[in-house]
């Protein structure tokens, strides 16, 4: 697992093992995952999402406690993966940084409870799987617009960004901070302690 400069987030880029049959990964491994976290990760549910070319999902999060930590890669094709750190009191507070997920790499991104999470199809049509760590819950699920320009991702412009009707109409980050929906920093980090606390290999 390899840090990124978002606290909260690491990379994964597994071994593929290539032959003239094709080609053998192993995607997620919960015991490395968690002996970076400090905690066994949970896994809750399994989301597959199929984009075409230029289409963009996000800035999404969930309220904390207990939030939703995604563990994401793409399986098909290529995307720009993007984390943003949305938590009040953060040392990194407003800040994002981009990762290209893609079938060549195999790269995969966890994200804590707390960042948003946004990404883009790159290529004709892309594949993305990730685990949650809590079961979807609408009254807990919030957005930011993808193209707030306080945040300012750097989204390919090569393409016309493609957004739903709902990431469409999505507040700014500051109107989401006026409405009181943003995580704290320190209530993720009391959260994740908690997690720590209640796994038995911490005992």
């Amino acid at each position: 697992m390899e840090p990124i400069s978002i606290g909260g987030a690491w990379t994964f880029t597994p071994a593929v093992h290539r032959d003239d049959r094709g080609h053998f990964l192993e995607w997620f491994r919960a015991r490395e995952l968690s002996e970076t976290l400090g905690y066994w990760p949970e896994t809750a549910q399994a989301n597959c999402s199929v984009s075409r070319r230029g289409v963009l999902r996000g800035i999404h999060f969930s309220s904390v406690p207990p939030g939703q930590a995604k563990y994401v890669t793409c399986v098909s094709g290529a995307v720009l993966d993007v984390v943003v750190d949305l938590r009040i009191g953060s040392p990194t507070y407003s800040r994002w940084e981009a990762v290209r997920l893609d079938d060549e790499s195999r790269r995969a991104v966890f994200l804590s409870v707390g960042l948003g999470h946004a990404f883009m199809a790159l290529s004709d049509e892309a594949t993305v799987i990730y685990l949650c760590s809590t079961p979807y819950s609408p009254g807990r699920e919030y957005g930011v617009h993808p193209l707030d320009p306080d945040i300012g991702i750097e989204w390919p412009t090569d393409t016309d960004p493609v957004l739903s009707a709902k990431d469409a109409a999505a507040p700014t980050l500051e109107e989401v901070r006026r409405a009181g929906l943003l995580p704290t920093y320190a209530d993720c980090e009391a959260y994740v302690e908690s997690l720590r606390k209640a796994d038995p290999r911490n005992r």
